[in-house]
């Protein structure tokens, strides 16, 4: 019978990085914290964000050791006044992390797709502590990430907006 272990070294992930909205005196601490996690320097194409204006936005796809989505969510959560999600994946699954300055952080481990799992334990744990049907349904929200998507999903659709606005011109 073959003996199950974890991998010595820690495996290649590609990841994602969105940061929503940045003020613009961050941008160049959000690079060093980068460098920091991925060991090499990166150009981050930053682009003024319409729903907040005095903000910036940009995008980054990005190869890292396992983990790398966690270290990026931990140094990049220290700056208050960031919107951004991050999502590593490997074969296996992956991670997602969400940040506003008001909900805070939320982490999630998702599967190949990117969907959300929930595991056994956040089940039981969300039906020991319900009373009704109403506080299972915001228990599970919450564990999905729910209130995060609502507030994330505006930013997203601003280039969707732009897109109809251009071809108007």
């Amino acid at each position: 019978m073959e003996r199950l272990t974890t991998p010595s070294k820690p495996s290649q992930v590609r990841g994602f990085l969105t940061i929503h909205s940045a003020p613009s005196v961050l941008r160049h601490h959000i690079d060093w914290a980068i460098h920091t996690v991925l060991g090499n320097w990166v150009k981050l194409a930053w682009s003024p964000q319409p729903l907040m204006p005095g903000t910036f936005r940009t995008q980054l796809e990005f190869r890292g050791a396992q983990g790398a989505a966690a270290e990026m969510a931990s140094a990049l959560r220290s700056w208050h006044y960031l919107n951004f999600e991050v999502i590593e994946g490997s074969e296996l699954g992956g991670e997602l992390f969400r940040f506003t300055p008001e909900l805070g952080i939320h982490r999630a481990v998702v599967d190949q797709s990117g969907a959300v799992q929930v595991n056994e334990n956040q089940l039981s744990a969300i039906l020991a502590n319900s009373f009704d049907e109403e506080s299972i349904r915001e228990g599970i929200s919450a564990m999905v990430g729910n209130s995060w998507e609502c507030e994330l999903d505006r930013f997203r659709s601003v280039d969707l907006q732009e897109v109809p606005r251009l071809r108007a011109i």
